[in-house]
């Protein structure tokens, strides 16, 4: 995203205080329906300067959802010194378990310090070779992932259903409370001071094997059964 208002842009629309962000920063952030709803979930990433001074930023967001989020941002571009651009011709490597990686382009993730860095390349692999990094399947970032009650898009965060709060968004560093308005604000700050949640993520241990979306269940003492 580019142009004069970019910041601007994104600080009146997103969870987040997009006055966080800094060259070796990431922000995390979410955009919600009007009724405080979860849509899109991202990483924004100072990219510096695209040209006569203007301000430069990433949008790392699931490439499944990228379309529609930039269709969704130029909404809020209009009349306004800002620009979705195409995708860059960048891809993002994931490393985690050893010392920073070096690089401009290398972002600890704000969510949660067990996750690493991000690295922003043209050639993710190369970069992680340069990291000296082992490369694993996606198995074994789920589980990390999971093990730290980190939800992913289409999974835990589902479009037009979950409540950021439910999904532990502020533990992850993904809304601020004092910056102001944006879209979804009111409904998220009343959830926040005035009702008591009734639903958030936990982690299940289990014994044996269980296919995704298993029932979940337990017993009490007096033998009453309950549903999570």
């Amino acid at each position: 995203m580019e142009g004069a208002a970019a910041r601007d842009v994104l600080q009146s629309v997103v969870t987040n205080d997009v006055g966080r962000l800094a060259p070796a920063r990431a922000v995390y952030a979410a955009l919600l329906t009007p009724q405080g709803k979860y849509l899109f979930d991202f990483f924004l990433v100072d990219a510096g300067e695209a040209g006569a001074g203007e301000a430069a930023l990433l949008i790392d967001v699931a490439a499944d959802r990228a379309e529609a989020l930039a269709q969704r941002l130029r909404m809020y571009c209009l009349r306004r010194d800002a620009r979705v651009t195409g995708p860059a011709a960048l891809g993002v490597a994931l490393v985690w378990g050893g010392a920073a990686p070096a690089g401009p382009q290398a972002v600890p993730d704000p969510r949660n310090p067990a996750l690493g860095w991000r690295i922003y390349a043209a050639d993710p692999e190369a970069a992680l070779t340069a990291a000296g990094a082992r490369p694993v399947c996606r198995a074994v970032y789920d589980a990390l992932r999971v093990a730290h009650l980190v939800p992913e898009s289409g999974i835990e965060l589902i479009p037009d259903d979950t409540y950021i709060l439910e999904a532990d968004f502020e533990a992850l560093n993904g809304v601020d409370f004092h910056k102001g308005c944006y879209v979804g604000q009111e409904v998220t700050a009343r959830m926040k001071h005035k009702t008591e949640l009734k639903k958030r993520l936990v982690r299940v241990r289990i014994e044996g094997a269980a296919e995704p979306g298993t029932p979940v269940t337990f017993s009490t003492s007096s033998g009453s059964q309950f549903a999570i």
